[in-house]
């Protein structure tokens, strides 16, 4: 077991990402813990599912997470852009319900720059911007090998990169080390 390529994990800072899948929020918490700063989560508050930072604090200390509920999607990519261009925040995460234009994620790209931060946004599956830097697939993975161990083990599938250069990973957050570790598939 090794790390996962630096080259792709964390994705480029100063930038802004996609991730779907049912692993989106392990993701976006890994990312938290890698980039080891403050986090904004920023949502829409009608959204039902909601997440308690305590039930991620194998990632983050729960105090250096911000939850803030919008009353919709434009609301939440004004608080988003602010808050990439503040300087203050490492990483803002976003939970997106509908298609992101060209000149919104633009605008996020260009925040994320001046402010030197990374900006996530969580999308529904096959919804995606063109403006995003990289796309990630990430689901949960039952293998028995490893549930004796945890539950943590993920599928990540980078799906888009501006860089070129796709690839899938199985990973598994090691709350000892807080780290990513790299897993090779069964038979490998």
């Amino acid at each position: 077991m090794h790390n996962l390529d630096p080259r792709f994990f964390p994705p480029s800072n100063t930038r802004t990402h996609e991730v779907c899948g049912p692993g989106a929020d392990v993701f976006a918490f890994t990312l938290a813990a890698r980039l080891r700063g403050d986090v904004m989560w920023v949502r829409e508050r009608w959204e039902p599912s909601q997440i308690n930072p305590d039930g991620f604090v194998e990632f983050i200390d729960s105090a250096s997470l911000t939850l803030c509920n919008t009353k919709d999607q434009t609301e939440t990519l004004a608080v988003a852009e602010e808050a990439l261009r503040s300087g203050v925040i490492s990483l803002v995460v976003m939970q997106l319900t509908k298609p992101l234009g060209l000149t919104a994620g633009r605008r996020l790209q260009l925040a994320a720059r001046d402010g030197k931060s990374t900006g996530l946004s969580i999308i529904p599956e096959g919804m995606g911007s063109n403006a995003a830097e990289t796309r990630w697939h990430c689901a949960p993975v039952f293998d028995p090998r490893f549930s004796s161990q945890d539950s943590t083990l993920q599928k990540w599938e980078l799906i888009k990169n501006k860089s070129g250069t796709l690839g899938v990973w199985y990973v598994r957050w090691d709350p000892a080390s807080r780290r990513l570790i790299m897993v090779s598939p069964a038979g490998e």
